[in-house]
C-alpha cells in the first residue's frame, strides 16, 4: 500500500539535513532553491566524480563539502540522500545507501524500469528505510495517487519536446530529416519508454508509479518543433471521472534534457513532503 510522505507544517518545524549525489544542472538548481528559501544550512554536501572534484570545489566556493566517495558523503550524517546524477548513479549507489539505513530520494525515476535494479533496491533496503519519488515537478501526481484506489481505467502520458532534446537518444535516427515536422516516434508502456529513452522518460516513470504501474501506463514520445519547451500531458479516466493536466516545464539552460524545476521539486520533496513512497510499488511489480 502506498503512503504519501507526510510533513506537518509548523512555524518551528525541523528541516531535514540532506546530501546530494551529483553536482550538475540539477544540483545547481537545488542550491538556487535553498538560497531562495534561506535553507542552505540543510545541505550537508555533494558527491562528485573524482576527476571533477577540483572543478566542483571551485563552484562550491567553500559553501558545501565536495567528496568523491559515498562513504565520505554518508559520514556527513545526512537524514536523507538525494540522487541527482542519472540512472547510473541509482544503479551504482542506490542499494548501498538503502542498505546503510539512509532514505533515498531519486530524480532518475526511470531507472526503476530496470527490473534487476529495482529488485536489488528492494532487497537491499534496511528495515524502516524508504525510497522516495518527488512529485513536485509533475502537476497532477496528487490526483493520480488519490484516484488509483478508485479503479483507474487508463492513464496516458505524452511527452513532446523540440527536436534538439532528442539528439543523442535512440530517437535521433528516426527523426533524421524530419526535424521540421511533428513526429510521434514512440508509443508503448512506461517501462519500455524508460528503458529505451532513459534521459527523457523519468516523468513518464513517475506518472506510472503513481498510478497504474510501469506496464499498464501508456506513453507517447513526440518530437515537435512548435513546442516552447518540454510539454507533458497526463490523461486519466476511471470511476473517479477523468482529468487532463498539461505541464510546460522549461528546460534547464545547462541541460536541455532536464527541466529547470526538477531541483526545486527535490527540495520541496525533502522539506515540504511533496513525495511518495516507491519501495512497496516496486516490490509488487511483476
Amino acid at each position: 500500500m502506498f503512503h504519501i510522505m507526510a510533513v506537518v507544517a509548523t512555524r518551528k518545524r525541523t528541516l531535514q539535513r540532506f546530501a546530494v549525489i551529483g553536482f550538475g544542472a540539477i544540483g545547481d538548481e537545488i542550491v538556487r532553491c535553498l538560497e531562495a528559501r534561506a535553507e542552505t544550512d540543510t545541505l550537508v554536501g555533494f558527491l562528485g566524480r573524482p576527476e571533477r572534484i577540483a572543478e566542483l570545489e571551485r563552484k562550491s566556493a567553500g559553501r558545501f563539502p565536495i567528496v568523491s566517495e559515498l562513504e565520505c558523503l554518508l559520514a556527513l550524517e545526512p537524514d536523507l540522500i538525494v540522487e541527482a546524477a542519472g540512472h547510473g548513479a541509482v544503479s551504482r549507489f542506490g542499494a548501498e545507501v538503502l542498505a546503510r539505513g539512509f532514505d533515498l530520494l531519486i530524480a532518475s525515476t526511470g531507472a526503476l524500469a530496470e527490473k534487476k535494479l529495482a529488485a536489488s533496491l528492494v532487497a537491499a533496503a534496511a528495515p524502516g528505510t524508504e525510497l522516495w519519488i518527488a512529485s513536485g515537478a509533475v502537476a497532477g501526481i496528487d490526483g493520480l495517487l488519490a484516484a488509483r484506489t478508485l479503479d483507474p481505467h487508463s492513464v496516458t502520458y505524452t511527452s513532446a519536446k523540440g527536436p534538439k532534446a532528442w539528439v543523442g537518444t535512440a530517437a535521433e535516427a528516426k527523426l533524421a530529416g524530419r526535424e521540421a515536422e511533428r513526429v510521434i516516434f514512440f508509443q508503448g508502456t512506461a517501462r519500455a519508454a524508460a528503458v529505451q529513452y532513459p534521459q527523457n522518460a523519468n516523468v513518464a516513470a513517475t506518472v506510472a508509479l503513481a498510478s497504474l504501474g510501469l506496464d499498464r501506463t501508456r506513453v507517447a514520445l513526440v518530437s515537435d518543433p512548435a513546442v516552447r519547451g518540454p510539454l507533458g500531458i497526463i490523461e486519466a479516466d476511471g470511476e473517479f471521472g477523468s482529468f487532463r493536466f498539461e505541464i510546460l516545464a522549461l528546460a534547464s539552460p545547462a541541460n536541455p534534457k532536464t527541466s529547470a524545476i526538477t531541483g526545486h521539486s527535490l527540495v520541496a520533496a525533502v522539506h515540504d513532503g511533496m513525495a511518495f513512497r516507491a519501495l512497496e510499488t516496486v516490490r509488487n511489480s511483476p
